[in-house]
């Protein structure tokens, strides 16, 4: 889909951006036959899609998964840096999340995907291929509702309004 294209690295920081965005969604469900009387959250699992928040969250943790495995170009220690904190709780590749004093920069892939991936189970860390790792997510966004949102965005009726 269009609007994922290369989405860590330009996922959208404004809520009228996500909006925007999110409208496009929005239409194209309510055009499917049988599922334009019912609300959006509704159409979305006949269908088996994710809001393009989720899938924007999950597209992180997939970039985050191939640079830790090394299966990117790019290494992981130009994103990341491991956690030296070693405590009993989490899993074994915690990564530190740097500090910031711009709203902005909570916006970059480096910062904005650390939480979600520090809050993983250790079972989903080491998965063999990609498709365990997405098997993985699945399963946590069955159990953990809510686990992919960042924060509930109240969405008007048309993106201009928001």
């Amino acid at each position: 889909m269009h609007v994922e294209y290369c989405v860590s690295a330009w996922s959208p920081y404004y809520v009228r951006d996500k909006a925007l965005l999110d409208h496009i969604q929005h239409r194209f469900t309510g055009m499917v036959p049988g599922l334009k009387s019912l609300p959006y959250d509704e159409r979305l699992d006949p269908l088996g899609i994710w809001t393009l928040e989720e899938r924007r969250n999950r597209a992180d943790l997939l970039q985050v998964f191939k640079l830790y495995k090394g299966w990117s170009s790019t290494p992981f220690g130009h994103f990341f840096a491991a956690s030296t904190v070693t405590n009993t709780r989490g899993h074994t590749a915690n990564i530190n999340k740097p500090r910031c004093h711009l709203d902005l920069r909570r916006s970059f892939f480096s910062y904005r995907a650390v939480d979600r991936w520090n809050d993983l189970p250790q079972s989903v860390i080491d998965s063999g291929t990609i498709n365990t790792f997405k098997n993985g997510l699945n399963k946590l966004r069955k159990n953990r509702m809510g686990f992919f949102m960042d924060q509930p965005v109240r969405l008007a009726r048309w993106p201009h309004q928001v």
